[in-house]
């Protein structure tokens, strides 16, 4: 059996213009018909997916994931390349696609299901399990009309996901349901994963993307601009729309020996240096906190340009990308304005490290209002990386340390005669 269940080459989907109808028709059956204009939607995407591994597909809308998920899962024609595939897919693409919208959810069950090559006799025995993870109630005999965006993903979710298959491929359609919802489906895709299932997963969702999949592919206008690890192609995309804003702007990635990868970006007008994380009591630079230790972040940001209004962002990530917390001096109300060239500011980050055990990473941004698509002088991803341990509190779990108190008292029951 082979290894990758999906493979992707040379892949490319090209949409053209032609004079009139009778052209365009004589282009179908293979006669040579001149066109006018041609929009290659996709073009040369090459890349395998194996089994039990998780892919995200991401980029800006008009980027071509869309496109690429419709020449996978075969309801558009590519124009070039092709696409092999080793076992059952299941598909969510779009609110209603498969659903005629005069059935009802059971009709529809049977109709979806028919689609995906089940038979009535496996719907049936299938259909008590989709209706209870549907949740949809009373609605699942009623027409699909009367159904609202996030009562059509319940169902289609449910209807996709009734057999777990070799490839699940997900758009944004989970988008539309509620957060308990979309908690249960990535629950589910998560089981259909450790089951050894593979996962396509398009989301404007970033942090979905860091927790749950093993790589990212980036598009951009149609092709791979980037593929490779989540923490490394997440952190190039916030940089690519941030550069798109400002063509001044620089981006620069490079991986630590500790497996951290910083990700820097900005015009530089005005960047940040001599970054030390220390004890706050002492005074000395520290690589190592403990748990409720206090601690100082200390830096300085050089003035390179005329600046009208300087905003500080900074947060703490843990090793999976997941955002403990996070903040700016735009929220805080502490700007600096009219800055000049050659000043320089410094900065003293104080705080109790309320972190469980492991690895964390502070990063800091400099740009002009609350977020970095206006002005991004200087943006510094994973700027500064420290292990906490637990040195002296009580064993707890999670990224979290809460100093609790708990309170116990033993009653007697007074029984009744």
């Amino acid at each position: 059996m082979s290894d990758f269940v999906l493979n992707v080459s040379g892949l490319g989907k090209c949409y053209a213009t032609y004079r009139n109808n009778f052209a365009r028709f004589a282009n179908w059956f293979g006669y040579p018909a001149r066109h006018t204009h041609e929009y290659w939607a996709l073009k040369d995407v090459n890349f395998s997916l194996r089994r039990g591994e998780a892919l995200a597909i991401i980029g800006q809308n008009g980027a071509g994931k869309s496109t690429l998920l419709k020449l996978i899962t075969g309801t558009v024609r590519p124009t070039t390349g092709s696409v092999q595939i080793n076992g059952r897919v299941s598909a969510i693409l779009e609110l209603g696609l498969g659903f005629n919208p005069d059935f009802t959810g059971r009709q529809n069950v049977y109709l979806a299901g028919g689609l995906m090559g089940f038979s009535t006799a496996e719907l049936t025995a299938l259909m008590p399990g989709v209706e209870e993870f549907s949740e949809i109630g009373e609605f699942f005999e009623q027409p699909l009309r009367v159904y609202s965006s996030g009562m059509q993903a319940r169902l289609a979710f449910a209807v996709a996901t009734a057999v777990r298959p070799d490839v699940l491929i997900v758009d944004e359609v989970l988008s539309v349901g509620d957060s308990y919802f979309q908690h249960k489906s990535f629950a589910r895709i998560r089981e259909f994963r450790e089951q050894g299932a593979s996962i396509l997963l398009v989301t404007h969702g970033l942090g979905d993307v860091r927790t749950l999949c093993d790589r990212v592919i980036l598009l951009d206008k149609g092709a791979v601009l980037k593929n490779g690890p989540p923490d490394e192609v997440v952190d190039y995309y916030n940089a690519l729309i941030a550069e798109k804003e400002n063509a001044k702007l620089s981006i620069e990635q490079r991986r630590q020996k500790d497996g951290w990868l910083v990700t820097e970006f900005g015009t530089k007008e005005a960047f940040i240096e001599l970054l030390v994380l220390k004890d706050a009591e002492s005074g000395q630079p520290i690589q190592m906190a403990r748990v409720g230790q206090r601690l100082m972040v200390e830096f300085d940001v050089r003035i390179q340009s005329e600046i009208k209004r300087l905003v500080l962002g900074h947060r703490i990530t843990d090793r999976t990308g997941h955002v403990i917390w996070g903040t700016n001096t735009w929220h805080t109300k502490q700007l600096l304005e009219n800055l000049k060239p050659n000043q320089r500011v410094s900065y003293r980050l104080i705080f109790n490290c309320l972190l469980g055990p492991g690895s964390y990473a502070l990063s800091f941004g400099l740009v002009s209002s609350d977020n970095h698509l206006d002005d991004c002088f200087h943006k510094k991803e994973n700027a500064l990386i420290f292990d906490v341990v637990n040195a002296d509190k009580n064993f707890f779990i999670g990224t979290s340390w809460l100093d609790v108190v708990i309170d116990t008292q033993v009653h007697e029951m007074r029984v009744q005669s």
